[in-house]
């Protein structure tokens, strides 16, 4: 396809008769699909005439356009565009009103259109939160659910106003009753996890956050529990919290996940850990765990690709109390890690490496 082509094709789409449009309509729609003409189509001014047939368009031409623009959202500045010319509201009504397949291309064209910071303040004005959060609850497909999920997790990242309308919406509610399935998608867990720190403890508990943590430990994928363990991160701010998520049984899967190959996911589960651990209890728990010392030594590791080692001395320091933990540690090798992480003045490391050195000698005079 040339470009010249393409730019009668556009011509096209407002033709007066609805066969032509709708034949139109499906080869740019195949043409967006292909991946190689996105930017030709932009610029020969393809997206007015599809948000025009999104609003009034014949059944087929409405899917076509939809799915046109899902794709051609996917660029940043093509998703501006959309809002420029008064694309979000016709979406909006799709996501309504439209057939399964409408439904879900809207809803991943929204979903791409809120990855922009910009634009999310002029979706929210259009009502896309409450029309995300009835999709979260009563979507067709999953597919559309989970688009909606990733919609309300982009809104919410860093907008204050909009975790608030959000959370008066009820979207809590239907985040925790989506993520009660079989397998807990990673958008919707992000989305929980920013707006967790805006509510009281007592709303969390009461709409079950607890067991939908715990759940998403055990079956979500690496980056649901990334996500899951960031939350107890975020809420860990009280003492009965740190007690409820202990008592949940959330220790042991974080202590597991310390094992992940993904860095950024052993992080978390230490710093999660850490944050426990101040209670006594929690850190009793943590030490009858036979895999929390071998895990924590092995987060010691001083390369720079290892960010976790700062919460691994801070667990370890806290488990240093219990002589059996101080001998697993001396003999997972702390001793030699801990050497190297003073010299790069890691918070604790010097303490710690003392109180393991000073075992080791009374150990060894005791022998004698």
């Amino acid at each position: 396809m040339g470009r010249s082509n393409i730019a009668a094709l556009v011509q096209l789409l407002t033709a007066t008769s609805p066969r032509i449009r709708e034949k139109t309509v499906t080869v740019i729609c195949s043409l967006a699909e292909s991946g190689s003409c996105e930017n030709w189509l932009v610029s020969e001014g393809v997206l007015p005439p599809l948000i025009r047939l999104v609003e009034s368009g014949s059944a087929v031409g409405k899917e076509k356009a939809t799915i046109s623009l899902q794709r051609l959202s996917m660029s940043e500045e093509a998703a501006r565009a959309i809002v420029g010319h008064g694309g979000v509201r016709p979406l909006i009504e799709i996501c309504q009103t439209g057939d399964s397949v409408s439904q879900a291309a809207s809803a991943s064209t929204l979903k791409n259109i809120s990855a922009v910071p910009e634009v999310r303040q002029t979706l929210a004005e259009e009502g896309i939160v409450k029309v995300m959060i009835n999709l979260l609850d009563c979507g067709i497909l999953l597919g559309s659910k989970e688009y909606a999920a990733e919609c309300l997790q982009n809104l919410t990242a860093c907008n204050d106003n909009l975790r608030r309308s959000v959370i008066s919406e009820g979207g809590i509610r239907s985040l925790l009753a989506y993520l009660a399935g079989p397998l807990p998608q990673e958008s919707a867990v992000g989305a929980l996890r920013n707006l967790v720190g805006s509510v009281s403890m007592e709303v969390l508990v009461s709409l079950g956050f607890l067991p939908c943590v715990v759940h998403v430990l055990k079956s979500g994928s690496l980056g649901a529990q990334q996500a899951a363990a960031s939350a107890i991160c975020r809420v860990c701010s009280s003492t009965e919290m740190k007690k409820l998520i202990g008592e949940a049984g959330c220790i042991p899967l974080l202590v597991k996940m310390l094992e992940a190959k993904s860095n950024s996911a052993r992080e978390v589960a230490a710093q999660a850990t850490s944050s426990l651990m101040t209670l006594s209890h929690n850190c009793r728990e943590v030490k009858r765990d036979d895999k929390s010392v071998p895990n924590l030594v092995q987060l010691l590791d001083p390369s720079p690709q290892n960010t976790a080692k700062k919460y691994a001395v801070c667990c370890l320091g806290l488990l240093c109390s219990s002589k059996k933990c101080k001998k697993l540690m001396v003999s997972y090798g702390a001793i030699g890690y801990l050497k190297k992480l003073t010299e790069m003045d890691i918070p604790g490391t010097k303490k710690l490496l003392e109180r393991l050195e000073r075992g080791k000698l009374r150990s060894f005079f005791t022998r004698k």
